[in-house]
């Protein structure tokens, strides 16, 4: 079972369509692959919608892909986390994926 622990959670407005449990970026965007992030959507929003972000502690997070418990994350064009191969440091998977779509708690790393 996925729990979550926000240390520090950001109102901010959306600047297109993003999707629950997928990194945001500094643009109040979907993050894209291998992008810098601000945090984590804890909901859907519309463009112009307000949105809460987690940005310190940790998060649940939605797998693009299968993830190894505690490794080190990227974004993937989507949004979703994946294992980190050259991207900037998103976070850190605290439960293991085996499939994309699942959701894992993430420790989140300032990038």
């Amino acid at each position: 079972m996925s729990q979550f622990t926000p240390v520090l959670t950001l109102p901010i407005i959306a600047a297109g369509a993003i999707v629950a449990d997928r990194f945001v970026s500094v643009a109040a965007t979907q993050a894209g692959a291998a992008a810098n992030t601000l945090g984590v959507a804890r909901s859907n929003a519309a463009s112009g919608a307000p949105l809460p972000v987690d940005v310190m502690g940790t998060a649940i997070v939605e797998a693009g892909a299968a993830v190894a418990q505690y490794a080190l994350l990227e974004t993937n064009a989507s949004g979703q986390a994946v294992t980190r191969s050259a991207g900037p440091i998103v976070g850190r998977a605290l439960q293991a994926a085996t499939a994309a779509g699942q959701r894992i708690e993430v420790l989140l790393i300032p990038n």
